[in-house]
């Protein structure tokens, strides 16, 4: 990794476990081991050190969560595949986000103190909820498909329900808690097939 690869990369570990607020450019210094001329060639500021954090997490995020999504048909089965994914390949990912999901901190600690920025993590949870309710709209077309659930129902309780569980893993850290977060939102899918 270069210089400004590893200012990226500590900065999301950083972020993660203390928040964009809490952590100090000095930490960030410490963390990558450079100056803060180091820090400067490649960043005019924190906020612009933010925005490059939210992307390189948006890309980990797509690359963990959308694994193999193309290779089903199924949605309900094309959404089982991305819980499992978000449990095994993004929530439990130490090595990038030690504290949990970077983007519920980020929602949390920026909402009323910088709004602008906040506005820019929830792109991502509008992104989500629209693409868990497109795969589901993909489905079948009769009346009777998902037990007569609607989708936005359906979509609204598998968002919750992963944010939910991404906030719960953030706090205790239970392997057990995350899993039956997750295996109960499968549950619920399975359901709606019969």
């Amino acid at each position: 990794m270069n210089l400004k690869e590893t200012i990226v990369h500590e900065s999301l570990k950083l972020f993660s476990l203390n928040g964009f607020l809490n952590t100090s450019i000095q930490d960030i210094l410490s963390a990558a081991d450079t100056s803060k001329g180091g820090f400067y060639n490649h960043f005019s500021s924190k906020e612009d050190l933010f925005f490059q954090v939210l992307d390189e997490a948006r890309r980990i995020w797509r690359q963990k969560n959308l694994h193999g999504l193309s290779e089903i048909n199924d949605p309900i089965e094309k959404i089982i595949r991305l819980l499992n994914n978000y449990k095994e390949n993004y929530l439990l990912d130490a090595e990038n986000f030690p504290g949990g999901c970077i983007f519920i901190m980020f929602a949390v600690e920026l909402g009323d103190a910088r709004p602008h920025l906040a506005k820019e993590v929830q792109k991502g949870f509008t992104g989500l909820r629209t693409m868990i309710k497109r795969i589901l709209d993909d489905g079948p077309s009769s009346e009777t498909r998902y037990c007569g659930m609607d989708t936005e129902t359906i979509t609204e309780i598998v968002f919750s329900g992963m944010l939910g569980a991404s906030v719960n893993y953030s706090l205790d850290k239970s392997n057990k808690s995350l899993n039956r977060a997750i295996t109960a939102i499968v549950d619920y899918l399975d359901r709606l097939r019969n």
